[in-house]
């Protein structure tokens, strides 16, 4: 399980402009570390190595390990 939060105020509509010219498709972030949203950058591979049950929480591309879970009111 995985929680993210994002500062979106809306959704982003993909049309063929978005396409790569390198690779031929579009990637779409769905860890919500990338810098390029709603594009993935890679950014996802700093979680490879997570741990199960262990919740981590990602600024500035820095990864540290969280106690508790706060929700947002």
């Amino acid at each position: 399980m995985r929680e993210v939060t994002h500062e979106a105020t809306g959704p982003v509509r993909l049309d063929e402009s978005d396409i790569d010219p390198e690779y031929g498709d579009v990637a779409v972030c769905m860890c919500g570390l990338s810098a390029e949203r709603p594009f993935c950058d890679g950014s996802h591979r700093a979680t490879e190595d997570e741990e199960d049950g262990v919740r981590y929480k990602y600024e500035d591309g820095e990864r540290r390990e969280i106690e508790e879970l706060r929700l947002r009111e």
